[in-house]
């Protein structure tokens, strides 16, 4: 089994969620982040003065998947969280191993738990 870690820019959490739900991902969780990656520090405008922008708003999406939809997961949220023309700062796609879930209600391991 493995966890899927996303992390991409709010606006495009309706095309990642939407393209999921068609897939048939069962479930994910979302939690609202902030950090940097390459890009440090950005300058914006904020009450017509320019300021320093040292971190951005991300979104942050876990799931737990099989070890065979892995693939198609991550193509599938590639697609989605991918802004046109190639823009820095559209995020990352994190694949780790899980050991071990267990579903606390039913007591369901591994699998059967996801």
């Amino acid at each position: 089994m493995k966890l899927i870690i996303a992390i991409f820019r709010p606006e495009k959490l309706d095309n990642v969620r939407n393209a999921l739900f068609e897939w048939g991902v069962p479930g994910m969780t979302l939690s609202r982040v902030s950090g940097h990656g390459r890009t440090a520090h950005r300058r914006g405008l904020y009450r017509g003065q320019e300021i320093d922008i040292p971190l951005a708003a991300k979104i942050r999406m876990e799931i737990a998947v099989t070890n065979d939809q892995k693939d198609e997961i991550v193509d599938m949220i590639l697609k989605a969280a991918k802004s046109e023309g190639d823009r820095t700062g559209d995020g990352k796609i994190f694949v780790l191993p899980i050991e071990e879930v267990v579903r606390i209600s039913s007591g369901e391991r591994d699998e059967e738990a996801v």
